[in-house]
Formats: C-alpha cells, sequence, structure tokens
C-alpha cells in the first residue's frame, strides 16, 4: 500500500485473503442495512409498488421525476435522460450478430478507448470444490445466463477518467472557445469530485496507466458522464457479468488453464509487478480481447458482496443476477491486482470493499470519492447490446445511500462543488 505524502499511514489492513464475511440474506435483490464492515446482510421488507400507489399520487411521481431529469441528471438513472448518440456505426448493432468490437473516441477530446463484443449466453458462476486456492464464497457453482454486451478492452485509464474527475474536457472546450453541445450540457451537470489533495497515482505513472483508488460511486459517475458525452449507454459491469467475460468460454481456474505458472504472460502480480501497477494492455488478452482481466488492477462492480450469495441459485438457470446494493460496504470487487499472489487472480476470485480502504483521507466528505488506501483498485466499462428500461435501469444506477451520500456531500460544499 502506498502512503499519501500529507496522511498519516493507517495501521489496520484489508481483511486477509479467504476470511470472508458471513451472510443469511436469501435474495439477491434486496438491499442490506448499512455495516461498516462485512457483516452479516438482512432482508428488509418490500416497499409498496408504484402500481399499488392511487392514480394521482402515481402521476404526480411520474411529473416530479421528470423534472428531477431534466434538473439533475446525476440523481436520475442515465436512460431517463441519455441524449442522442455521437455517429459511431461500428458501435450500432441491431442484434447480436451484429456486434463488432469498437473504438469510442470521447467527443471534443483526443482520448478514446475500445470496446469488446461479449456474446451472450450459459456458464457455470463460481468454481468447483478441488480448484486450488479456492474459497468458501466461491460456491456452490451455479448456472447463470448473460445479455450480450459489450466491455471496456482495458480497465478505465487516467487519460479517460480526469476528463470528467478533473474536469479537463471544460478545460479544453474552454481554451479552444467551443460552444458546448447539448451532449456537453447533460455531461456538464453530472456531480463531479472534489478535487484530489494529492498524487492519487502514487508516483507510479499516468499517460496510459489505470485510473485508481476511486469509490463506487465515483466510477459509477463517470459512466453516467461517459453516457452523457457519447449518447450511449455505459455503466460497471454485474459480478456475473464481469466473471463470465474474464472466463471467456472456459472453466478452467484462469482464462488461460489451471497452471498459474503462465501467469507472467496474461497478468501482473506480485511475482513481476516490481511493487506497481502497468500500463494497460501489455500482457496477453483472453480469447474474447479483453487485457489485464487477472491481475495489475482489482476492478469494482455493481454487486454488494454477499458471501453465501450462489445457494440461492442452486437447481436453476438464473439470468442476469445483480445484488442490488444500498450500503457503502461491502461492494464486489473482482480481478485481483499487482499486489496479489496468483490463488487473489482466479477468474472466481471474489473480493469486497472496505471502509479501511479511505482511513487515510482526512477531508469529509471527500471520502465519497476516493479510496486513499485502495492503490490496487480501478474499474472497466460495459454497455449492453439492449439498452434497458427505466425501470431496469434503477437497479444500475446510484442506490439510495449513494443519493443520501451526494446530497450530503453538496449540502457541506455549500455549492462550491
Amino acid at each position: 500500500m502506498k502512503e499519501l505524502p500529507a496522511a498519516e499511514t493507517p495501521t489496520a489492513k484489508e481483511p486477509p485473503a479467504g476470511e470472508t464475511p458471513a451472510t443469511d440474506l436469501p435474495g439477491v435483490e434486496t438491499p442490506v442495512k448499512d455495516m461498516p464492515d462485512p457483516k452479516p446482510a438482512k432482508e428488509t421488507a418490500d416497499e409498496t409498488s408504484a402500481a399499488e400507489a392511487p392514480v394521482a399520487e402515481k402521476v404526480a411521481a411520474e411529473a416530479t421525476a421528470a423534472v428531477d431529469a431534466a434538473a439533475d441528471p446525476t440523481q436520475t438513472p442515465t436512460v431517463k435522460w441519455l441524449p442522442k448518440p455521437v455517429a459511431n456505426p461500428d458501435a450500432e448493432a441491431a442484434d447480436p450478430s451484429g456486434m463488432k468490437p469498437y473504438t469510442e473516441n470521447i467527443p471534443a477530446t483526443d482520448v478514446k478507448f475500445d470496446m469488446a463484443p461479449i456474446p451472450g449466453g450459459e456458464f457455470t458462476l463460481g468454481s468447483p470444490a478441488g480448484e486450488k486456492g479456492r474459497k468458501d464464497d466461491e460456491g456452490p457453482q451455479a448456472k447463470v445466463k448473460i445479455d450480450p454486451f459489450w466491455m471496456g478492452k482495458h480497465e478505465v485509464t487516467w487519460d479517460e477518467y480526469e476528463l470528467w474527475g478533473l474536469a479537463l474536457d471544460n478545460q479544453r472546450r474552454k481554451m479552444k472557445n467551443e460552444q458546448p453541445t447539448d451532449n456537453d450540457k447533460v455531461a456538464d451537470a453530472i456531480s463531479r469530485p472534489t478535487k484530489p489533495y494529492s498524487d492519487m497515482t502514487f508516483g507510479m505513472g499516468k499517460e496510459g496507466y489505470p485510473a485508481i483508488c476511486m469509490t463506487q460511486l465515483a466510477a459509477k459517475l463517470y459512466c453516467k458522464w461517459l453516457s452523457a458525452k457519447t449518447g450511449r449507454y455505459y455503466r460497471l459491469p454485474s459480478e456475473a457479468e464481469w466473471e463470465y467475460a474474464c472466463r471467456a468460454g472456459t472453466k478452467t481456474a484462469y482464462s488461460f488453464g489451471d497452471d498459474p505458472e503462465k501467469l507472467d504472460d496474461y497478468a501482473w502480480s506480485t511475482a513481476n509487478a516490481e511493487e506497481k501497477y502497468h500500463k494497460v494492455g501489455k500482457k496477453k488478452p483472453n480469447a474474447w480481447g479483453l487485457y489485464d482481466m487477472h491481475g495489475n488492477v482489482s476492478e469494482l462492480c455493481l454487486d454488494q458482496y454477499i458471501a453465501d450469495r450462489y445457494k440461492q441459485y442452486q437447481g436453476k438457470v438464473v439470468e442476469s443476477p445483480l445484488a442490488v446494493a444500498a450500503t457503502a460496504y461491502p461492494h464486489v470487487v473482482r480481478g485481483g491486482a499487482w499486489t496479489d499472489e496468483p490463488p487473489l487472480l482466479r477468474s472466481a476470485a471474489r473480493r469486497w470493499s472496505s471502509k479501511d480502504w479511505k482511513q487515510q483521507d482526512p477531508q469529509i466528505p471527500q471520502s465519497i470519492w476516493y479510496f486513499t488506501d485502495a492503490d490496487f483498485v480501478g474499474f472497466r466499462v460495459v454497455r449492453p447490446l439492449r439498452t434497458p428500461t427505466p425501470e431496469e435501469d434503477a437497479r444500475y444506477d446510484l442506490d439510495e445511500f449513494q443519493k443520501q451520500e451526494l446530497i450530503d456531500y453538496k449540502k457541506a460544499q455549500a455549492g462550491k462543488e
């Protein structure tokens, strides 16, 4: 763990590998109560659905939502305000057969990134009991069906992330005296982080390197900003989507087989990273063209971490599972990092976020943006072939806890964001 120059180094550490929080949560769709450390998640009562509300109340709620969408895209599901897409023929597909790799050029910048098509299908989530390095939270294995989507070939880099995080897109536009487009106007309304008070690369490199240390909230808002800039719907992957893409059709411990001796060809880990992360795409990709799925930096997913989550999937094929979260901790993190030994880089290996990842951040509420102590965590984006409905998108968007975090943050900023 790198030290922040202006902060005291903590003594607390991330939970040791293999120590997994227990839980008795029976369903993945039920939010859990606030848990500062991984502890048993409890089932909460279902709220009254909108369909049960009086007609007048429902109409009023829809009208309010429409106003909110126009006024604050940060707090509103992306598909409710998604602008017209910027022209990119390679990014268009009417059905799975039309999906192809494409390059997304972030408008009005010289920054671009590549997306790879991931075919839909069924796979076995988790690891078999005999897999070397396996932990209890990787089973029992379950059958899962995944819809087709595109995934970033690489982890999101600083080049991409700081266009939003440091408002570099705005600065560039002003320097060129360019007027904002309709897409820019929506993107400019997405909340941005407080400026970091220290070098968040920890001297490991910036151009072409993966962005790190962001909270899940920050990663989600980057995705919303990117959606506004491009007019295409981007978000974080679910845990199941991530493992499906990582495996690329394989059932072995790694996407290239079971032999960890071959990791050097595909991943940056403690064995070869020399105590730092590396530029994206310098190792071999998996069969679906994705780089650094094993190692380099771990990757944030949408799901609440639930240790025994897979138990409820037995005896059926589960379609696009998602453990909707309502708390800051713990969220799922996948892929292993440059700080990890081979077992944590396996396709099925699970990790979870912790409040200890931000304890060097003395500037509250800046903590909603940064995991100052997680120099091994980043993310990559996905784009589903089928854009979700507003109701579906609400499950992928900011959860209620994150919405409240932003409200509290803005109050503390007193309009000086």
